[in-house]
């Protein structure tokens, strides 16, 4: 049987609905050591708290190896074993709020296959746009980049560190603990199992230690805006994963307001003052 032709995926949509509830907001502030009170319906979700909802309800039977969906369905069947959020482009049209019904329509926008020095990568991009209450207007615009790659050889070659920027007006320690990890896996119904199998995420994949999630960090990262911009209105965000965060050390969140009031500079740096993610954020 021959390989499908992954570009067959480019256009594919799909669409999911659901309800902004009160608990999941609840649990994930808890989550970030936010007061957990249940908010009133009509209360604005914080940015990226959207990905609390149209959970990944695939049936038990269906789960791969790894954690994930197995391979195929929307998301095109890719053979190589890792996969990697590896950053995302947002625009905040409207408010998003609790007690709105919503919509999400995705569509394979880009399936590309390319080599680097570490071998095969696939890059898939999929546009989201979501609606609230049946409107015809589209709340929030975002496209996530995924991207997939051959499992390590003993001899691949290590990427070079970025450095950090070297001062930042915000800064903020993160200890990522297994329960943080396990928590924001189950808000997010994630079950990848980098995330909380210590022992498949050494020895099957050969990382040092659990993964901490993307997007988690970029949470992190507009959790940090929010503590010191309480009041602003997000308009657009985007982040780039530039390097793994993992669960032995701490890590950190940074943030430089510029020169306009409105645009700031995000990013998240390691333990040893390594660039892991890069991320900016505008508000009105």
């Amino acid at each position: 049987m021959s390989s499908p032709n992954l570009t067959d995926w480019i256009g594919r949509t799909e669409t999911v609905t659901d309800t902004v509830t009160a608990t999941p907001y609840a649990a994930l502030a808890a989550t970030l050591d936010r007061p957990p009170e249940r908010p009133p319906q009509g209360t604005p979700l914080p940015g990226l708290w959207h990905w609390l909802y149209f959970l990944p309800l695939h049936r038990q039977s269906l789960i791969g190896e790894d954690g994930h969906a197995q391979r195929g369905g929307f998301l095109p069947p890719v053979p190589l074993p890792r996969r990697m959020w590896a950053g995302s482009q947002l625009v905040f049209h409207s408010p998003i709020s609790v007690g709105d019904q919503i919509s999400r329509i995705s569509t394979i926008e880009q399936v590309t296959e390319k080599s680097g020095r570490s071998g095969k990568l696939t890059f898939v991009r999929v546009c989201h746009e979501l609606r609230c209450n049946q409107q015809q207007d589209v709340a929030l615009t975002e496209f996530h980049d995924i991207v997939y790659r051959e499992a390590p050889k003993p001899n691949d070659p290590v990427p070079a560190p970025q450095a950090a920027p070297a001062t930042q007006t915000w800064q903020r320690k993160v200890v990522p603990d297994d329960v943080l990890l396990f928590r924001y896996s189950a808000l997010t119904f994630n079950g990848h199992r980098i995330h909380y199998d210590r022992k498949y995420v050494t020895e099957t994949e050969g990382y040092p230690g659990l993964v901490v999630h993307g997007p988690l960090i970029a949470t992190l990262l507009l959790d940090l805006l929010r503590e010191h911009k309480p009041e602003a209105v997000l308009t657009r965000f985007e982040f780039r994963a530039v390097r793994p965060t993992f669960d032995i050390h701490h890590f950190f969140v940074c943030g430089e307001p510029q020169a306009d009031g409105k645009t700031f500079r995000l990013w998240a740096k390691d333990h040893e003052g390594w660039l892991t993610m890069d991320a900016t954020a505008v508000i009105k």
